[in-house]
């Protein structure tokens, strides 16, 4: 990787779609990113096929190996200090983790959520914006703090609620929306124009009032 390139770790627990996306965009330039550590706390996650496709390390640290959350997450620290990451990407990690790691990497580490925080934190997004009847929802990505997807959002991608849409339709129409805003927003971090201050976002050095929104061109208003 050339030099200058922002180096990521990536945590996953499942398909690793997003890790994919990741990396597609790696390989077409749109990401001067050096993803240097996978962590998956499943062995069986289909996305790590992605991680050793593209020769990215891999490290599977189950928490079932492990007496308490504490111990699994300092084997996973350890692991992505030794990366040298300067960026820690949840994609789909689907573990609570610890306060001590939390504030350990405190504006360093990332989470894509499919919600539009702070609406519905936690699982099963996609079913409680329809039993709520909302007529839109989207993903967010944020810092990760010791609240559950509770740190502050970065930007947003929103997609309308349609007559007949369902928790299956849902999801698949707002994946590839997912892709975009994790990319465009990562790329942010590859430019360092974004940071991260006393519980607060700051673009190009200014604290930003609201999350960043994605265009349908992938650009942020």
């Amino acid at each position: 990787m050339k030099q200058g390139f922002l180096k990521a770790a990536v945590l996953i627990s499942g398909t690793g779609s997003n890790l994919k996306a990741l990396i597609d965009a790696i390989g077409t330039t749109r990401l001067d990113l050096n993803i240097v550590q996978v962590v998956s706390n499943r062995a069986e996650a289909a996305g790590i096929a992605h991680a050793t496709t593209a020769a990215i390390p891999v490290s599977v640290i189950s928490h079932a190996d492990f007496p308490d959350r504490q111990s699994h997450d300092a084997a996973v620290a350890k692991v992505l200090e030794q990366s040298g990451a300067e960026l820690i990407i949840l994609a789909g990690y689907m573990r609570i983790l610890s306060e001590d790691f939390t504030r350990h990497f405190s504006g360093r580490m990332i989470n894509l959520h499919p919600s539009l925080l702070p609406l519905y934190k936690g699982l099963d997004t996609y079913n409680r914006v329809l039993e709520s009847g909302d007529n839109e929802t989207g993903a967010s990505i944020h810092f990760v703090t010791a609240g559950l997807d509770s740190g502050p959002v970065i930007a947003q991608v929103k997609l309308p609620v349609l007559p007949g849409d369902d928790a299956d339709s849902l999801k698949a129409r707002l994946g590839p929306l997912e892709h975009k805003l994790l990319i465009a927003t990562v790329d942010l971090f590859c430019k360092r124009e974004i940071t991260y201050r006393q519980d607060a976002v700051l673009f190009l050095g200014e604290i930003i009032k609201q999350p960043l929104q994605l265009k349908p061109d992938g650009r942020f208003i």
